[in-house]
């Protein structure tokens, strides 16, 4: 019979086994929580910095947007500005050549018109 017994739990180990497994119990729990709230803060610091580096990136593409359109403007300002003077200049060639103008013009007329028909 003292096999049996020692075999068997006493009501003492018993406790102390069910309060080892409370304790880890509880130890998990609150291990899974500070898990938990190191998550929440981890992702709102990421959140932040996701936000803070989307402002930079909105607020660099603005100034680089203004740029782009600043140069093209002067960009199509400066081809308005040649095509006037060489506007300016045609004309003036054509009132000092008249005949020589309305020649070109014509053979360059029938030169088209030969293409397109092809």
């Amino acid at each position: 019979m003292e096999e049996t017994l020692g075999n068997q739990p006493t009501p003492a180990n018993q406790e102390k086994t069910q309060q080892a497994a409370d304790d880890l119990r509880v130890a998990a729990g609150d291990k899974a929580q500070q898990l938990k709230q190191n998550a929440i803060q981890k992702a709102q610091q990421l959140r932040e910095l996701a936000g803070t580096k989307a402002t930079d990136i909105k607020d660099t593409a603005k100034v680089k947007a203004q740029q782009i359109k600043h140069v093209a403007g002067d960009q199509v300002q400066s081809s308005k500005d040649k095509a006037k003077e060489f506007h300016t200049e045609a004309e003036i060639y054509i009132r000092k050549n008249p005949t020589k103008s309305v020649l070109t013009a014509l053979g360059a007329g029938f030169l088209i018109g030969l293409i397109i028909r092809k």
